[in-house]
């Protein structure tokens, strides 16, 4: 296990859920609301990730998504997924990464690559040789090992291709979302022994106190609360007791958020944030499973006990 680092600046990220309307259309307004929002607490927006429903949106739409974030943000910083469309048993396809990470740098986005069939199943030789063509036209990028409860073509890589990773100085960092502590804590330790100033972006939205470790994070749990994961990131830098507390309170979310099927958590973000009061329907993407009406008095109870907590 690794140490404990306390008092310690944490970066956030935080995937930004594409909220629809009762009519299956994009809720524009609410999108961008929900970013300034995140941008007001000092999180760093992430766009067109799995939270914003990247492996099942259009390319319009996609699209639709950079115009309306540079717009919003006016300049301010903020990461986007570039994903890649493709079957299992596809081919790589580098010029499509090309196009997509090309076209988040011309709206000011940070791209965060995206698997893909075609990627992953590179042998490890060429899989180094894509991400450092990756680095041929974009100056930083994020990568991201994703697991396969969350999308099929996702893959966990060994720590060999890891180590490998961190010798390119253009990947600023990577996003791991193993839901294994043991494999994140692996990463922490390479990335203080090789690259330190290398961030390991926690995706564990079922141990989010990964940061107390040395982990920063890009997670789609803190678009549910993003007031409250900066407010205990605050705690944590200043050393204050009551963030032990309140990560509690929002591990109880992601735990409960989070169960199987884990990608229905997005639909537990819609109930949440209309609990909340932030966006006006909680209807998912149609082909993104769905959470019980009776999960509701559950997050209400969860929303209570943040905004009645003593923080």
């Amino acid at each position: 296990m690794k140490t404990i680092l306390p008092r310690r600046k944490i970066e956030g990220i935080s995937a930004i859920l594409l909220p629809f309307r009762a009519d299956g259309s994009v809720d524009w307004n609410a999108f961008c609301a929900h970013m300034v929002r995140t941008t007001q607490t000092s999180l760093i927006p992430a766009v067109n990730m799995d939270t914003g429903y990247a492996n099942l949106i259009d390319e319009e739409t996609r699209l639709d998504v950079l115009r309306r974030t540079q717009s919003t943000l006016s300049g301010q910083i903020f990461t986007a997924g570039a994903f890649v469309r493709d079957r299992a048993g596809a081919s790589f396809d580098p010029e499509a990464y090309r196009r997509q990470i090309e076209r988040i740098q011309a709206f000011g986005g940070i791209p965060v690559i995206f698997q893909s069939f075609g990627l992953t199943n590179l042998a490890p030789d060429q899989l180094l040789a894509a991400y450092a063509d990756f680095g041929r036209f974009a100056p930083r990028f994020i990568a991201f090992e994703l697991g396969t409860m969350f999308a099929p073509f996702g893959k966990i890589y060994d720590l060999a291709v890891y180590e490998d990773l961190l010798g390119f100085k253009e990947c600023i960092g990577a996003k791991h979302s193993s839901l294994s502590r043991q494999l994140e804590w692996d990463r922490l330790a390479l990335r203080d022994k090789i690259r330190p100033d290398f961030k390991v972006y926690t995706g564990n939205d079922l141990a989010i106190d990964m940061v107390m470790y040395g982990s920063d994070y890009l997670l789609g749990l803190s678009t549910f609360a993003p007031d409250y994961f900066a407010l205990r990131d605050r705690y944590w830098l200043e050393g204050d007791p009551r963030f032990y507390e309140l990560n509690d309170a929002l591990q109880y979310l992601g735990q409960f958020a989070f169960r199987a099927p884990t990608t229905a958590y997005k639909h537990s973000a819609a109930q949440f944030l209309k609990l909340r009061g932030w966006i006006d329907c909680d209807d998912t993407h149609p082909q993104s499973p769905i959470r019980p009406a009776s999960d509701l008095p559950i997050l209400q109870n969860i929303l209570d006990q943040l905004v009645n907590g003593n923080w």
